[in-house]
């Protein structure tokens, strides 16, 4: 018979067997003291996060209804024709389109219904009498609606209403008024309640 040559190394003493000891844990105890904390916390801070979450929806239509607008400016310079942007307080709705008769492809017309809870207020345009130039439209009006129109020089029509309220609750109100050079809104926030126009 063959031997066989082993080799030993020198590797130190022999591993020791992993004694089974207590392992680390949370008690029921434990778990039930710490979800009681976070019960006790958050029923502490769940009311006032109800008035922070309420406004949320007010300041939001607000800004939607400012990029809109934008939106609508710069189509109408871009475009090279008029754009109205309408608003109708009592359907709780407003939209944009490109004024019909200047161009025979679609006015690519948008609407938007606001949140149930925000209400709307527009504000007496204050050149209801004058027309500075050729598109400006003698009525301000598309049936129940207001209109706010966007001319291809960049301007706002005078006849546009120069302030839109946003309301909801017993919160303050958020202004979209039209900016002194008449060529964009801008959106002013927290005015103390004024009432109607």
């Amino acid at each position: 018979m063959e031997e066989e040559a082993q080799m030993q190394l020198a590797t130190g003493p022999a591993p020791q067997p992993v004694k089974a000891g207590p392992r680390a844990a949370f008690t029921l105890v434990e778990l039930i003291v710490v979800m009681s904390l976070m019960v006790i916390a958050v029923s502490v801070a769940a009311p006032s996060l109800r008035f922070f979450l309420k406004g949320r929806s007010q300041e939001d239509e607000a800004r939607r209804f400012l990029e809109l607008a934008r939106y609508g400016s710069s189509r109408a310079v871009e475009e090279g024709l008029p754009v109205d942007l309408w608003i109708n307080v009592k359907q709780n709705t407003y939209g944009m389109a490109a004024c019909r008769g200047y161009t025979e492809s679609k006015t690519n017309s948008v609407t938007f219904q606001a949140d149930a809870d925000v209400t709307m207020q527009v504000s007496q345009p204050p050149g209801m009498l004058t027309q500075s130039n050729f598109w400006t439209p003698f009525n301000t009006r598309r049936g129940a609606a207001v209109i706010l129109r966007f001319q291809p020089d960049g301007f706002i029509s005078d006849t546009s209403p120069q302030i839109v309220k946003f309301t909801q609750g017993d919160n303050s109100e958020i202004w979209v008024t039209e900016n002194s050079n008449h060529m964009r809104y801008d959106l002013e926030l927290n005015h103390r309640r004024t009432g109607r126009f």
